[in-house]
């Protein structure tokens, strides 16, 4: 009993001690850590989206905007397990929605999503009226403003454009860092998805006081969104439509127009095509399965590589008078059937010894034949790959676009494990054979003849872009150009041959896809004398000829923009 004030001390110096050294852990040595856990406790964050921003053609015409939506949202800390059946209901019938679907929307959220879920959108104006009436009833639910992307246009120049989805549970766990949240969407191909830091703006948000259940208090700051920043693109929205128009006509197929002097491109679609609007809400099966069918909708012909047919004889032509073999003046025999090695090849006409440029208005092959095997498979391809066949053009797709392919002599030996053989020259010099050019490829190389030697470099946003001189001889120029001018006055091409036209140039090619049609051809460029506009049509397996099927096609591109420019008096057609 004497001891026992001892012991009583003890104990509570003890219990003292204890409580002391737990305060100094949590306050000195936790301090800052349990303080954030205290405001992360206290202090909830209501997001607000950023608007994305807007695609504009050239002339500041909206190809891509973001338009105002309505969202269900569910407040999670405001609802009890108890409560979510009635709520749920509730909000099932007022806005004829599945119960089973907003029960889904709530566990896929789970408990780290926040101050609030996402429960339906987006809502129709009625729907968003039922719930304004009833929304006094209705705690723990709200309906907030949200933007989906919208394409005014529908499937015009969807490929370029590209389109925006959701982002993934993988793709927020790598992107969160960079400030994107849970309901974010982000680009996922063409300008939107290479120019998404430039386009998604910043996200914003209200700060909210809560108490222990749940409920505001206060509001502690409000920090506005900010809107991504438009982009001006080079298209033209009237010469779009014009080859949105122009493709109609074939199943698949592509077609690029460009300023030869800057490589701006003007027009670029393709076919089938696809519409961006319906990944705003999320495809449906139906919709999905359409866009994987085996004819590839959302694929870009563009930029993908066909055989370039008698387009290449372009190429045939450079690498003969480069050479030093030819000259301008040069004159080749024709015939009817060209033999060589054991083998004979067919032609459609014999004209006689006749020039280069000759040879190309009438796309005789047997010209074409001799220069070949003339200056050899090396100059061919050394010619193709100046202008630049073979890799990519530096456009700011990147990564949807293809380098086509040089089946060369290396080629051959690596990949087939064979020898070049004289066959294999004579193909190529007529564009046939493992030769395949990108559209976009072609419409560069004749910008290059069009603007007198210099590779341009194709580009989609408004800005200076780098083009290299390649240097070809004066002579070579003046072949090409008159060759190219007398394939629509007197050649392949004379439906372009139109008084309503400035004088235009190109070359036609009919490409063999066996067992499938062949592939239809036209590139080229007006006015002639001083080119403002290089124009490619391409029909894949179109079953026609490249006069008969892509030269009506760059007729009508060529129509509109010269008939806009001297509405405008901004494109004046020279000479």
């Amino acid at each position: 009993m004497r001891q026992q004030p001892a012991v009583l001390l003890a104990l509570v110096l003890t219990l003292c001690a204890a409580m002391g050294a737990r305060l100094a852990w949590l306050q000195l040595i936790h301090g800052a850590e349990n303080r954030v856990m205290a405001d992360q406790n206290r202090i909830r964050l209501v997001p607000r989206n950023p608007m994305r921003g807007r695609l504009l053609d050239r002339n500041g015409q909206v190809l891509a905007t973001s338009r105002l939506t309505y969202n269900l949202y569910l407040q999670p800390r405001l609802v009890s397990e108890a409560d979510w059946p009635q709520l749920r209901d509730r909000l099932a019938r007022l806005l004829t929605l599945s119960p089973a679907q907003l029960d889904r929307k709530r566990r896929a959220a789970g408990s780290g999503s926040g101050y609030r879920i996402e429960l339906a959108g987006p809502l129709k104006p009625l729907q968003v009226l039922r719930f304004r009436e009833q929304a006094s009833n209705l705690e723990g639910a709200e309906v907030d403003v949200d933007y989906l992307r919208a394409y005014p246009f529908g499937r015009l120049a969807a490929h370029v454009l590209g389109y925006t989805s959701g982002i993934t549970e993988q793709e927020y766990e790598r992107l969160e860092p960079k400030g994107y949240r849970v309901q974010d969407r982000i680009g996922r191909s063409g300008l939107e998805r290479v120019f998404e830091p430039h386009l998604r703006g910043e996200w914003g948000g209200q700060q909210l006081e809560v108490n222990a259940e749940g409920q505001v208090q206060r509001v502690l700051g409000d920090k506005q969104a900010r809107s991504g920043k438009d982009l001006r693109l080079t298209l033209d929205l009237e010469l779009q439509k014009a080859a949105e128009r122009a493709l109609d006509g074939v199943r698949k197929g592509a077609i690029v127009a460009l300023d030869p002097q800057t490589g701006a491109v003007r027009a670029m679609a393709s076919r089938p095509s696809f519409d961006p609007n319906v990944f705003s809400p999320g495809p449906t099966t139906a919709q999905w399965n359409d866009l994987n069918r085996p004819e590839s909708p959302m694929l870009n012909r563009a930029y993908q590589g066909f055989p370039p047919a008698s387009t290449f004889k372009i190429v045939t032509t450079i690498a003969g008078i480069e050479s030093g073999l030819f000259n301008e003046n040069s004159t080749v025999p024709t015939s009817n059937s060209f033999c060589w090695d054991g083998l004979c090849y067919k032609d459609h006409g014999s004209f006689g010894a006749i020039g280069f440029p000759m040879a190309l208005a009438v796309s005789s092959n047997s010209f074409f034949y001799r220069v070949g095997l003339t200056v050899k498979d090396a100059e061919l391809f050394k010619a193709a790959r100046r202008m630049g066949y073979g890799s990519l053009t530096g456009i700011e797709l990147t990564e949807e676009e293809t380098p086509g392919l040089l089946g060369d002599r290396a080629w051959k030996m690596k990949v087939l494990g064979e020898e070049w053989a004289a066959v294999d020259t004579i193909t190529s010099a007529i564009g046939q054979g493992a030769l395949q050019v990108t559209p976009i490829q072609m419409a560069r190389l004749y910008a290059a003849v069009a603007n007198g030697g210099w590779l341009v470099t194709p580009h989609l946003v408004e800005a200076e872009y780098p083009r290299q001189w390649i240097g070809l001889k004066p002579g070579t120029l003046r072949a090409l150009r008159k060759g190219l001018r007398m394939v629509v006055t007197a050649g392949t091409a004379t439906i372009l041959n139109d008084p309503s036209l400035p004088p235009v140039a190109g070359k036609t090619g009919t490409g063999e896809d066996p067992p499938r049609p062949d592939h239809a051809w036209f590139g080229g460029y007006a006015p002639a004398g001083k080119p403002t506009l290089v124009i490619v049509a391409f029909g894949e397996n179109s079953g026609g000829f490249g006069g008969t099927v892509a030269a009506p096609m760059v007729k009508a591109l060529m129509t509109t923009w010269f008939k806009e420019a001297a509405n405008s008096g901004s494109r004046a057609p020279g000479k």
